[in-house]
């Protein structure tokens, strides 16, 4: 089993940054691929970007150039950077592991970029 928890979000104006941090209860190099989606009022969730165990990294188009995905395996963590950023970036985003066929969410944290 793997417990995630996101921190990190929070209100930013349009052009500014924020990172996202997702801690995972174990350790992250044993875990398949591990990403970041989010979720924006009345739409469905999407993904943003993901990260393999042998860090090969893959992004939504509407993030590539401004957001980056890394992770701090002795930390167990993984980053969303997220710079540039606009209104439409406003949502819930949420870590996801995919472990041994299963699939854990965290429980998301809001960003929300004014314009």
């Amino acid at each position: 089993q793997v417990q995630l928890v996101e921190s990190g979000g929070g209100l930013v104006q349009a052009g500014g940054s924020l990172r996202l941090s997702c801690a995972a209860s174990r350790p992250i190099f044993s875990i398949n691929v591990m990403g970041w989606y989010r979720q924006a009022p009345g739409k469905q969730r999407e993904l943003v970007a993901l990260i393999t165990e042998g860090s090969s990294t893959n992004y939504a188009d509407s993030v590539k150039g401004r957001f980056t995905v890394s992770r701090d395996i002795a930390k167990n963590m993984v980053y969303l950077q997220m710079n540039s950023l606009k209104p439409e970036d406003t949502a819930v985003y949420y870590c996801k592991a995919n472990h041994r066929g299963t699939e854990y969410w965290g429980q998301g944290t809001q960003v929300t970029v004014s314009s």
